[in-house]
């Protein structure tokens, strides 16, 4: 099913995956391309930058499952391993053999671990300070998260004060003055949705054993065309794991945007729009 959206030329479809309907966006022609955002994001966090890559592909912005637009499904398995093979699902209803994947952050982890099972369904990666096993800069708080009290404090946060999450979300950026005013609705508009913070804490239960997974499948990406941005003002995944990740990937390379924080294309959205379009536009062998 799909709507027309006039203004921003684009299209909210959804499709069917395991009983439970995933929205995504679409936009533009040519070769498909699908955006992953991160933890407790959605569609709409790519906004900034669907415009301009549609006029070099496809562009399918996809809610994860339980997040977003997306239905909300307790029976959904929220490891990194059962989100790689929704997504799988996902191109399958799209009838999408094969795309080039961006991720972010959560969504980064993702888009590895659908290229490590689904090797012939992902052509190129483009990871935004992804999620991985060689940063623990976010492990405290993980694991606070994993406590009896850190469960009731999460539940507490949909219906925390917007101005308190907005302070949240500057801590995200390099320059908090470049927050626009519209963004954080693409974080918190499905916060109250029943069923998104549980699947949030089911995440980060299972973090630590993720990532440990994750770790052994990156091997089957060495040869896989990836590029890495990451803003050298990130202290959620640090700049320091791009250089771990860089060492495995042996066809990969890293853009490092000063000043920038753990959400480049947000705070940063022309450069990385260019940076995507010029490195998707270069032949694989380059």
């Amino acid at each position: 099913m799909l709507e027309a959206m006039s203004v921003s030329r684009m299209e909210r479809g959804f499709v069917s995956v395991a009983g439970a309907r995933l929205h995504y966006l679409k936009s533009g022609e040519g070769r498909p391309l699908i955006l992953l955002h991160g933890l407790v994001g959605s569609a709409w966090n790519w906004k900034q930058n669907i415009r301009s890559l549609a006029s070099h592909a496809t562009v399918y912005a996809i809610d994860l499952p339980n997040m977003g637009d997306s239905d909300r499904s307790e029976n959904f398995d929220a490891s990194l391993e059962a989100t790689a093979d929704a997504m799988a699902a996902c191109m399958d209803a799209l009838g999408l053999e094969q795309a080039d994947v961006a991720g972010h952050s959560h969504g980064g982890a993702v888009s590895m671990m659908l290229a490590a099972r689904h090797p012939e369904r992902v052509g190129r990666l483009i990871l935004f300070a992804p999620a991985n096993p060689y940063c623990d800069l976010g492990l405290q708080l993980i694991r606070f998260y994993q406590t009896r009290f850190g469960a009731w404090f999460a539940r507490q946060i949909p219906w925390l004060p917007r101005a308190i999450k907005w302070v949240a979300l500057r801590r995200m950026y390099g320059d908090p003055r470049r927050l626009r005013s519209d963004v954080l609705d693409g974080y918190i508009n499905g916060l109250s949705i029943p069923g998104t913070i549980d699947h949030v804490l089911n995440i980060l239960h299972g973090w630590e054993a993720g990532m440990e997974r994750l770790r052994t499948s990156l091997e089957q990406l060495a040869d896989k065309p990836i590029l890495l941005i990451w803003g050298d003002r990130d202290h959620t995944v640090g700049l320091r794991s791009a250089r771990d990740l860089g060492r495995v990937f042996s066809r990969s390379s890293l853009v490092v945007i000063p000043g920038v924080g753990h959400i480049p294309f947000q705070e940063m959205p022309e450069i990385c729009n260019r940076a995507m379009t010029d490195w998707l536009s270069t032949p694989k062998t380059a």
